[in-house]
């Protein structure tokens, strides 16, 4: 049984601009089980924040066909995402209503308990760096 800590960034080069999206999954004694980044085209900020989280959750799903996944904790420094995700904030950009749906529609599947916690951007630096190289990256497409 294992228990994930997952970090998750999204990154624009502009508001909106060209985008990438980070996630690393460590396993509970902090060992990297998963490493992720992507170019996702031209979105906002906060749609790259919900596309990176969408991915994790997809991998988390893949991971739990090899391992037994017991609690999941998704790390963000997005704070709008996260107080969205906790139903603090209402989603109401139109922008991130699909997106935010999308990621509650993919949790709905998880047979195990998970949370969300913001964290400070210090605290999330392989992720953020993920989603930058993302970015770099488009052209190696």
């Amino acid at each position: 049984m294992a228990k994930l800590k997952v970090f998750t960034d999204g990154a624009s080069r502009g508001n909106p601009g060209e985008s990438g999206i980070g996630v690393v999954i460590y396993d509970e004694t902090g060992k990297v089980i998963k490493k992720w980044n992507e170019f996702v085209g031209k979105t906002t900020n906060n749609q790259a924040e919900y596309l990176a989280l969408v991915k994790s959750i997809q991998i988390i799903k893949k991971l739990n066909q090899t391992i037994e996944i017991e609690f999941v904790e998704f790390n963000a420094d997005s704070e709008l995402m996260i107080k969205q995700l906790k139903k603090l904030y209402k989603v109401k950009d139109s922008g991130l209503k699909p997106l935010y749906n999308s990621a509650v529609s993919e949790l709905s599947s998880f047979r195990f308990p998970y949370t969300f916690r913001h964290v400070e951007r210090s605290l999330n630096k392989v992720a953020d760096n993920l989603a930058n190289q993302g970015i770099d990256n488009k052209n190696s497409l």
